[in-house]
């Protein structure tokens, strides 16, 4: 039975106007959130999207929770992994919407990791120009990251995230608790995108995690429940400056993205879990940003340590360089065929570069 302080919920909100809604952040309130928001938005009928590997025990969790509070309730179950995020999968899904008389009345749930959320929120996106849907995060990346700010999308075969949209949530219900039931290898990856909040916006928050590397690691409550509403304060801080990268200021949370989407899609989105690939991103970033006199080796030799000690790899994979090199033009920050790089210039701050000379950046990739 959870104690009051496992019930207890922190609240965040996104302020975007008609289109604001809270994060709710606890632990051990799976439940609790599920019906305080079917509630909310008057659900009739949800349809709860998840992958196989989700669907038991959390997203059947959030069926029954809702089932039992008069919900009538649709599961729709993908293949784990980022082979999901593809038109293939998008075209079934909504043909089992109309299948199961989904209307736009009716709520979609994703509940799963970043694959999951992206591609259900593209489906809610598209289909009857538009549903409501929930965000149910049960990775830590997608806790800390995907679940807010409404980016949802699915993959070219050799351009990831290239098909999609901005659709905000209706809520983001995050427990924490979920986290226990995760592999080893995707609890780890999740810290690549956390390190990225560190480095773009707060070193105080990185000297943070480099004293609590044993409790990340042990899955410790209490620094998770920190670590999730600090990024999750970040990230809404920055979507309410900046909703859909008009001014440039929500693009510094793709620190580490233009090289990870590339070796992602390079490795045919089968070598690497995102959070990885962002990691090894970043160093590939920090190199490139020694290269321009922007910080130093020890900048770069600080990060290495910190995400070599929480677990997550630090080289870039054997890879062909020239295949990296041309997924990067098919990035979405690309602007007039000149790819444009989110570099740090200092702990706690990035800024946008273009115009950077090729070799540069193969070298940063090569080490």
């Amino acid at each position: 039975m959870p104690d009051s302080h496992s019930l207890a919920l922190d609240q965040l909100r996104v302020e975007l106007g008609d289109r604001s809604y809270d994060i709710l952040i606890g632990t051990d309130v799976l439940r609790t959130c599920c019906t305080r928001v079917a509630q909310q938005l008057g659900m009739m009928h949800a349809v709860v999207m998840t992958d196989d590997q989700v669907e038991t025990p959390h997203a059947v969790n959030v069926a029954d929770c809702l089932s039992d509070a008069g919900v009538a309730v649709d599961l729709m179950v993908v293949d784990a992994g980022e082979a999901s995020k593809s038109v293939q999968t998008a075209e079934r899904l909504w043909q089992q919407l109309l299948e199961t008389n989904t209307d736009r009345q009716s709520v979609i749930l994703a509940v799963g990791g970043g694959v999951v959320g992206d591609l259900a929120g593209f489906v809610a996106a598209t289909y009857a120009r538009g549903l409501q849907f929930v965000q149910v995060p049960t990775t830590l990346l997608a806790q800390v990251d995907s679940s807010v700010g409404g980016k949802v999308a699915i993959n070219l075969p050799t351009a990831k995230n290239m098909i999609g949209a901005f659709w905000q949530p209706a809520a983001v219900l995050i427990d924490t608790r979920v986290l226990s039931t995760l592999p080893p290898r995707d609890y780890r990856a999740g810290w690549g995108e956390v390190v990225k909040y560190a480095v773009i916006q707060d070193a105080e928050f990185f000297c943070y995690l480099e004293q609590h590397v044993e409790g990340i690691l042990s899955r410790d409550d209490a620094v998770l429940r920190h670590v999730v509403a600090r990024c999750c304060r970040y990230k809404a801080e920055i979507v309410q400056e900046d909703e859909r990268e008009q001014s440039g200021r929500r693009a510094i949370l793709n620190y580490g993205h233009t090289f990870g989407h590339a070796l992602e899609a390079a490795t045919g989105y089968e070598m690497l879990l995102h959070g990885e690939a962002v990691a090894i991103g970043m160093l590939c970033a920090s190199r490139l940003a020694e290269s321009l006199q922007l910080v130093d080796r020890p900048f770069t030799a600080r990060l290495r340590q910190l995400l070599a000690a929480l677990g997550l790899p630090v080289d870039v994979p054997p890879v062909d360089v020239q295949r990296v090199m041309a997924a990067m033009q098919q990035d979405k920050k690309v602007a007039r065929g000149q790819i444009r790089f989110v570099l740090p210039v200092c702990l706690g701050r990035v800024e946008l570069f273009g115009g950077i000379d090729d070799k540069l950046v193969h070298a940063a990739l090569v080490g």
